[in-house]
């Protein structure tokens, strides 16, 4: 690469270009999990989708693939040898009042979103963490721990993106616009471009009952045997998950906490405060609660339901998930996680998802797990010199579960260890539906510059990978 191709390259820009070395590089490149480190060979920071056009051309010239940062948790291998285009810049919000519609741009995180629409006495399908990427998660699918399980996944409810295909066009892509590509691009995460803006429906929500109860980790067989029997039988109305965690001794945590073992479930109701109640006392007389942090909130404060962390950090992840939860999954679940086991795992949780969630909404997408009734995530916070014993502790999870498990993930949480060949994606998705994401990457991406990511190679390389 010549320095007036990058000379050029900055003339087409309103945003930033970088290379390694330069100032801002390395904050441009950092990530949420701070073992994921990027290198690539050119960066763009992203003001406007002009921007993107010219970064997607500028690496077709290059023979370069292009890799995309979002905001939030999202996370990108290492994009060595890649252009980089980042999207933090592009933070317009957009509410239509009287259509219940937003428009957002790529850089936007669900927290911005939720408090504009607010005003309005409106609500979108965020998720459990409101500073993750509104991009990233919709492109996965969208799983909201308040409305999902009475209107399904976020990406049912897009109706437009704004896109950069491989081409270097830009594409405002709807149902009857471009059929195929609206159907992959909500649910594949990134294969088949870079979204710039996405507009999609918001709910007449404005708050909740719920939030964490949290239990000694030495009641975790009795209070998981009750959940996952309770957990079925909950209206729509209504959506539960429940982790065991290890959490750090930080003075920012209620006292109760720190440093402690603790079963955390985690409740959302859209009814009353007594009905939410009533619903709730069966598992809150199962063990006396370390801390009960249950009311009636805002939506806006969505986050008190999952209290995921909001600072970086280092971390390995896994995921799978269940067709079903016996009594034999849950006995297992507890030998490997429970406070005897010395797994030293921070958190693994299992979701709840049936209702809406299993229901073809009214234009299909890609989502990849309708009709899966429980996902499970787990992550271990450490260094590289903890790799083996993270890794190791993930898998004995995975293992210990594995006689219940369905081949199908959710995409959001899809670790880049799981996703290594085309034959793991296709697990990921199913066969059906995977066959089709084939065949739309060759007609939109026949060249696979869009490989940084969960990867879905054009029909050939699916074949000879």
């Amino acid at each position: 690469m010549q320095p007036q191709d990058l000379a050029a390259l900055r003339r087409e820009v309103i945003g930033t270009v970088l290379v390694p070395g330069q100032p801002g590089y390395a904050d441009e490149c950092r990530q949420y999990n701070l073992l994921a480190t990027l290198e690539p060979e050119v960066v763009v920071s992203a003001a406007r989708a002009e921007d993107v056009r010219a970064a997607v051309r500028f690496a077709a010239s290059h023979g370069l693939p292009v890799a995309v940062k979002n905001s939030g948790h999202q996370m990108v291998s290492s994009a060595r040898g890649a252009v980089l285009v980042t999207t933090r810049q592009l933070k317009a919000i957009s509410i239509d009042v009287p259509r219940r519609r937003a428009r957002v741009e790529a850089g936007v995180i669900w927290q911005e979103v939720i408090d504009e629409a607010a005003r309005h006495g409106l609500a979108p399908l965020s998720g459990s963490a409101p500073d993750v990427g509104v991009a990233g998660y919709t492109l996965g699918g969208g799983q909201s721990p308040i409305l999902g399980r009475s209107l399904g996944y976020a990406a049912d409810h897009v109706h437009s993106l704004d896109v950069v295909t491989a081409d270097g066009a830009l594409r405002t892509v709807t149902a009857d616009s471009e059929p195929d590509l609206f159907w992959a691009l909500r649910g594949c995460k990134g294969n088949f471009g870079v979204v710039t803006a996405l507009e999609f429906e918001l709910f007449p929500a404005s708050r909740f009952y719920g939030g964490s109860l949290y239990f000694a980790g030495a009641h975790l067989a009795e209070v998981l045997h009750v959940w996952r029997a309770w957990v079925t039988g909950l209206p729509e109305a209504a959506t539960s998950s429940i982790a065991v965690q290890r959490l750090p001794p930080l003075p920012e945590l209620p006292a109760p906490l720190r440093g402690a073992n603790v079963v955390h479930l985690r409740y959302a109701h859209l009814g009353s405060e007594q009905e939410a109640n009533r619903l709730l006392a069966p598992m809150r007389a199962v063990a006396p609660a370390v801390l009960d942090a249950m009311a009636d909130l805002p939506y806006p404060a969505s986050r008190r339901i999952h209290n995921d962390p909001e600072d970086p950090m280092p971390y390995w992840d896994r995921t799978t998930s269940l067709r079903e939860f016996p009594a034999g999954a849950a006995d297992a679940f507890v030998a490997v996680l429970g406070p005897e086991s010395g797994s030293p795992l921070a958190n693994v949780e299992i979701r709840y998802l049936a209702g809406a969630f299993d229901r073809e909404p009214a234009v299909a997408n890609a989502v990849s797990t309708r009709g899966v009734p429980f996902v499970v995530f787990g992550f271990g916070v450490g260094g590289p010199d903890q790799a083996e014993l993270m890794r190791s502790s993930l898998a004995a999870v995975i293992d210990a579960l594995e006689p219940w498990s369905d081949e199908r993930r959710m995409i959001n949480f899809l670790s880049p260890d799981e996703a290594t060949s085309p034959a793991a994606v296709e697990k990921a998705f199913g066969a059906e539906r995977y066959a089709r994401l084939v065949e739309i990457k060759k007609a939109y991406d026949p060249t696979n510059t869009f490989r940084i990511n969960h990867n879905i190679p054009a029909a050939l390389q699916a074949r000879t990978r």
